[in-house]
Formats: structure tokens, C-alpha cells, sequence
């Protein structure tokens, strides 16, 4: 890993160390119990594809180590943003939750989740067990694993806690050796981040040459740099149904305008 994610993930070891002592984990396991039900966001992707359409997890955040911010001080309304992208047929919503290196917060994400009705996955970078109970203490109904971030038997330990909690699993890979370990995980959502998080550059070629090995039983997600309708066209072609797209759609005055244009041609 390069200096930028081990960087990423150091802050954040740092960040649940001072989390764990303002609310210890017994505490905030109690907490989960008073969270809404969990939506079915495996379901809502699924729905999609059943109806013959692409899935699109919208993405909510302020800022990116690679972008920079996308949105002026004062434009941020991560509730108002959920409902545009909800009126605009998104399946699910991812909410950057980072607060150091992508402006995020889990305030962000209880607000986009109570202004719509669409499943809602935390995106951020899990290092500890103590997250996936904040995530779902503050509403979360799915959580990023980030293969290479953590040894891959913490993951498998984990998935059972996500399991029990209710919260689905996107697994993220970006080489054929992550992918492997992703696919020895249950969950049905694995994810392919074009983007190398060691080196923040981006190639959909990414999607392209992975996407022969995951099987059809699981839901095949392509991440970072889909930006244009010709893109989308590309990875439908080879297969590709559901997209995670964030930055092209943050820039935009209103996100879920940017989100039907950049569907318009889709059917």
C-alpha cells in the first residue's frame, strides 16, 4: 500500500481508538437495538435487474483525496440530495462517512437515509469490529469492506457481525488477488474499484479484465470513473449492471439531474 491508504487507515485506527472511548462498545452494541429496521439493499439492486434496468448506488460526499471538494461551503444537503437521487431512480445510496480525508460524517448519513426510502451503505475505511456497530447504531443498512485493508480472516470474522447486525456486505477489490479473497466472503455485492487506491489513478479497464472472474451467482459492481453515457454503454456491453457513482454526480447542481442524464439512453 502506498503512503496515501496506509496514511487513510492510520487516521482512522486513531479516529475509532478516541470513538471507543467517548462510547464504549458495549454501549453502543445496546444502541443498535434502538436503530430502524435495516432496508434491503442487496434487494433494491436486485429489483433493478429484475426489471431489465441498471442498479445505480448514487453517492453523497463533500470532498476526495483524488477531486478535491465538490461542493461549495453552505451546498451541502445530504437529505435533499438522497431525495433527488431517489426521485431519479437511483436503487440505493452510498454516504461517505470519512471525516479527515473526504469531509464525511455518520450525520451525513442518518440525514440521507431519513430523506428517502432507499437503502443506504456507509462508505468509509473499516479497520475495527466497533464499526460495523456504529453503522448500524446510526442507521446504516450496508458497510464497505475494503479487501487488503485489514487481513482477510478479520473479514471473514466480521461478516458474521454484519450477518447478525442486518447489514449487507460490499466487498471492494481492485486486483485478481483481491478479488479471490473477496470471493471467499458470503456476500452477493462485489465490488470493482477502478480506481488503485495505493496510487488514486483510475482505469475502467479495471472492471473489464476482472469481471470474468466473478461468478454469476454475485452482483458484479463497478466503482469510481463512470463519468460519461459512453462509459456506461461499455460496461453494459461486457455485462456490467450496477454502478457505484459519486464524484460525477456531486459536481452537478442538482445530483439527481446529473443521475437521469447520465442514464438517459439506458433502457
Amino acid at each position: 500500500m502506498s503512503d496515501i491508504l496506509q496514511r487513510i487507515l492510520a487516521t482512522k485506527r486513531d479516529e475509532v481508538a478516541a470513538a471507543k472511548s467517548a462510547v464504549p462498545l458495549p454501549e453502543l452494541r445496546a444502541r443498535t437495538a434502538d436503530a430502524p429496521p435495516p432496508r434491503d439493499f442487496v434487494g433494491a439492486i436486485r429489483a433493478k435487474h429484475a426489471a431489465g434496468r441498471p442498479a445505480v448506488i448514487a453517492e453523497i460526499k463533500r470532498q476526495s483525496p483524488s477531486a478535491g471538494q465538490f461542493r461549495v461551503e453552505g451546498d451541502f444537503d445530504p437529505a435533499r440530495f438522497a431525495a433527488s437521487y431517489e426521485r431519479a431512480g437511483a436503487a440505493c445510496l452510498s454516504v461517505l462517512t470519512d471525516r479527515d480525508y473526504f469531509g464525511g460524517t455518520l450525520a451525513d448519513m442518518r440525514a440521507a437515509r431519513a430523506g428517502c426510502r432507499l437503502p443506504v451503505l456507509r462508505k468509509d475505511f473499516l479497520v475495527d469490529e466497533y464499526q460495523l456497530y456504529e453503522a448500524r447504531a446510526h442507521g446504516a443498512d450496508a458497510v464497505l469492506f475494503i479487501i487488503d485493508a485489514v487481513p482477510i480472516e478479520r473479514f471473514i470474522e466480521w461478516e458474521l457481525i454484519a450477518e447478525e447486525l442486518g447489514l449487507a456486505v460490499l466487498v471492494e477489490s481492485h486486483t485478481r488477488a483481491q478479488l479471490a479473497d473477496a470471493l471467499t466472503l458470503k456476500s452477493a455485492l462485489m465490488g470493482i474499484n477502478n480506481r488503485d487506491l495505493t496510487r488514486f489513478v483510475t482505469d475502467l479497464n479495471t472492471t473489464l479484465t476482472l469481471r470474468v472472474d466473478v461468478p454469476a451467482s454475485r452482483i458484479l459492481i463497478t466503482e469510481s470513473g463512470v463519468e460519461s453515457q459512453a462509459a456506461i454503454d461499455l460496461l453494459r456491453e461486457n455485462g456490467v449492471e450496477t454502478f457505484l457513482i459519486g464524484g460525477a454526480l456531486m459536481k452537478a447542481a442538482d445530483p439527481g439531474d446529473a443521475l437521469q442524464a447520465l442514464f438517459v439512453t439506458q433502457r
